[in-house]
């Protein structure tokens, strides 16, 4: 077990699985107690299964992010459970899939509530309880959010408001020591990249793609909201992270 976040409550929505669950885990191995959200206590209960069997602590808090009163209400009943809170990753997401001359106004709007407005909701809670101590927030966005995807515009448009919406949040918790950073992941071996990876000939053609020649690892996006969630980034608030094998470092990839 480390130290990096001893003493510290984190809040991580969308913890059932792939990089919610990843980072739990690394947040629990270094130390913080970690109260993981969701809409289905199953797989909250298996996190948190695996890390008290390692020595760590675990909450479960069941709620869902498209809903204010349930999230808020997550979020503030674990502040006044353990008296703080720390850290809060708004990890949770939800997205549509289709052309836009076809996308109806209700998918279109379905990208945006869990997306867009639990950040919102989640940040604006996590705000007003931080004011005292200071903390970190780390919002989740996607490399869809810095480039533009065809049969994902709503995806797409949500993800770039998070990345700009936590630069507002950074310049304006930054007096009280709250700290807003953005992390940016490329793709991710998870449940919600599963249809994109199905055989072995899509997984190649999407590996020969990014630079470092792979899919990243839920892991390896868990290290870097680790570092932004830790006192080692003390001095980092208002930046936009991206773990992508350096997709977005690329105009063009030369196919061998």
């Amino acid at each position: 077990m480390g130290t990096r976040l001893q003493g510290k409550v984190a809040f991580i929505s969308g913890a059932g699985s792939g990089i919610g669950a990843a980072t739990a885990l690394r947040f629990a191995e270094e130390g913080a107690l970690v109260v993981l959200c969701g809409r289905r206590i199953e797989p909250l209960e298996a996190v948190a299964a695996q890390i008290r069997d390692a020595g760590g602590r675990a909450e479960c808090a069941v709620a869902d992010v498209s809903n204010e009163a349930a999230y808020v209400g997550a979020i503030n009943a674990t502040a006044e459970r353990n008296g703080r809170l720390d850290i809060l990753v708004n990890n949770a997401m939800a997205y549509s899939w289709g052309a836009i001359d076809t996308t109806s106004t209700a998918d279109w709007h379905s990208n945006f509530t869990t997306t867009v407005d639990g950040t919102f909701w989640g940040t604006r809670t996590a705000m007003g309880l931080m004011r005292a101590q200071g903390g970190s927030i780390i919002n989740i966005a996607s490399i869809c959010g810095l480039f533009g995807t065809p049969w994902m515009a709503g995806y797409s448009a949500a993800k770039a408001a998070v990345i700009n919406f936590s630069r507002a949040a950074a310049s304006e918790g930054a007096s009280h020591n709250i700290r807003c950073n953005v992390v940016i992941p490329g793709v991710v071996e998870t449940p919600a990249t599963a249809g994109m990876l199905t055989d072995d000939k899509t997984r190649t053609n999407t590996e020969k793609l990014i630079p470092l020649k792979r899919v990243g690892q839920p892991v390896e996006v868990a290290n870097a909201i680790l570092f932004l969630a830790s006192d080692e980034a003390s001095y980092i608030t208002g930046a936009s992270l991206p773990v992508d094998g350096g997709r977005s470092s690329e105009l063009y990839t030369v196919l061998e």
